[in-house]
């Protein structure tokens, strides 16, 4: 087992209005798949101990929620981040990343300078979709515009391997949504999908 706590932020109610084309329970649904998916790729992987969300519940067993204490996307994970057990790490991981492998984040957690920070761009390269800290405490995330930008300037290393699409796909419209399931999505957003059409 590995030592990486991962902090998933997920709100059931903010639905994917950019998925436009699909009503809106679907969006909910699919919004709910994304972060099922993304945290089952992420319990899977080699380098995770222990997984935390935060928000809502997204459905998938064993899996702790903590409370949102509404100051913002990163207030609530350096909060989450001070649950990490001692000894281990902490890596923010985006809840939109259905495509995402373990094998993926595997990779990527990986290479992670032992008592440093580092980040994943997304794939347009002007976000952030996964930020990990060795210690919890110096986690200092800074997701938001042009995150990718931010977080270099803080000093993260930006990861820079092969064969990481799923966790660079994150989805926030059409277009990414078709680029997610290119790349090959998991069970529970094919299922969603499937049922809609």
């Amino acid at each position: 087992m590995g030592h990486w706590w991962v902090i998933v932020p997920f709100r059931a109610g903010t639905a994917k209005s950019r998925l436009s084309a699909y009503p809106a329970a679907q969006r909910a649904d699919l919004a709910r798949s994304f972060a099922r998916d993304t945290c089952a790729a992420a319990i899977d992987s080699s380098e995770v101990a222990g997984i935390i969300v935060i928000g809502d519940e997204v459905g998938v067993p064993g899996v702790p929620v903590v409370e949102d204490p509404g100051a913002g996307l990163n207030a609530a994970l350096i909060r989450a981040a001070r649950d990490v057990p001692p000894g281990c790490g902490a890596v923010a991981l985006m809840a939109d990343l259905p495509a995402l492998r373990a094998e993926e984040l595997t990779r990527a957690l990986s290479v992670v300078p032992p008592l440093g920070r580092a980040f994943v761009c997304d794939a347009e390269g002007t976000g952030t979709t996964m930020l990990a800290a060795a210690d919890p405490l110096m986690l200092d995330p800074r997701f938001g515009p042009r995150s990718r930008a931010a977080h270099a300037a803080s000093g993260a290393l930006e990861i820079d391997v092969p064969g990481i699409p799923g966790l660079r796909r994150d989805v926030d419209d059409a277009v990414a949504l078709w680029d997610a399931v290119r790349i090959g999505v998991g069970p529970g957003t094919r299922s969603v999908l499937a049922r809609g059409r």
